[in-house]
């Protein structure tokens, strides 16, 4: 049994120890029938940053269904069609999107659509297909569909939005787990977890966490100059590159 897998044996415990001693005292109901957490409330990237997971651990009061979904800040985004034109591929039009997550990714313990109706995963906005993109420009129907897949397809090739659900694993009737994975390019800001108890396709509870994704040491220095400071950040990078080209053409000129 490695290091981690005790950890997260204990963490588990620490939930279901409340459950436990609830049971024995006989009472009917629990103070709350969805507790959640996290193995780490802050992923840092650093320079070496190639990725990471992120355990989510939790209890049930009673047997039921959980789906966890996990969406990034807001930003604008832009979709760009190509044309081939003279041989030559080039950007044409474009449809400009508001409030896309930067990274959005879901795990349930079964299918989605056996857990609950469609109307209630929409409701909620569960599911990447459920997801709502709001563009700035006035589309056609058919030219919606086509640049809401184009983003979709974009955001996944890049591997911030899954393509599917990651499994969630009960070790009980009431205890589960899931790792949330994070890319290596994994954008920084603030992260909205939630987490969701179905029963008879219906909303039994909704969790909320936050998880905060930032920069750190030298390369969050870095990134504050460039963003503080672009026109002075680009003097500099402009200067280095210089003195580094020149440097090169000495030691090549010297053999």
């Amino acid at each position: 049994m490695t290091a981690l897998s005790r950890i997260q044996i204990i963490l588990l415990g620490a939930l279901l120890l409340p459950l436990l001693t609830l049971g024995t005292a006989g009472k009917k109901a629990f103070a709350d029938p969805l507790v959640v957490d996290l193995s780490n409330h802050l992923v840092a990237i650093t320079t070496g940053f190639t990725g990471t997971n992120v355990l989510l651990f939790g209890a049930v009061e009673n047997e039921g269904d959980v789906i966890v979904t996990v969406r990034g800040p807001d930003q604008d985004m832009v979709v760009r069609k190509k044309e081939r034109k003279a041989g030559i591929w080039v950007n044409s039009e474009s449809a400009r999107y508001k409030n896309v997550p930067a990274y959005y990714a879901s795990a349930s313990n079964r299918p989605m659509d056996i857990i609950a109706p469609p109307d209630t995963l929409l409701d909620y906005r569960i599911g990447l297909q459920n997801q709502r993109f709001v563009t700035e420009n006035k589309l056609s129907d058919q030219e919606q569909v086509l640049y809401r897949e184009a983003l979709l397809r974009n955001m996944q090739n890049a591997g911030l939005f899954g393509q599917r659900p990651a499994k969630i694993s009960f070790l009980s009737n009431q205890l589960f787990r899931t790792d949330i994975h994070f890319p290596a390019n994994t954008p920084t800001g603030t992260y909205t977890i939630s987490v969701y108890l179905i029963r008879d396709g219906k909303i039994a509870s909704v969790k909320t966490t936050p998880l905060v994704v930032s920069k750190t040491g030298i390369s969050a220095e870095v990134y504050e100059f460039a963003h503080r400071y672009s026109a002075l950040y680009g003097i500099i990078a402009v200067i280095i590159a210089v003195i580094a080209g020149w440097i090169a053409s000495v030691a090549f000129r010297k053999r």
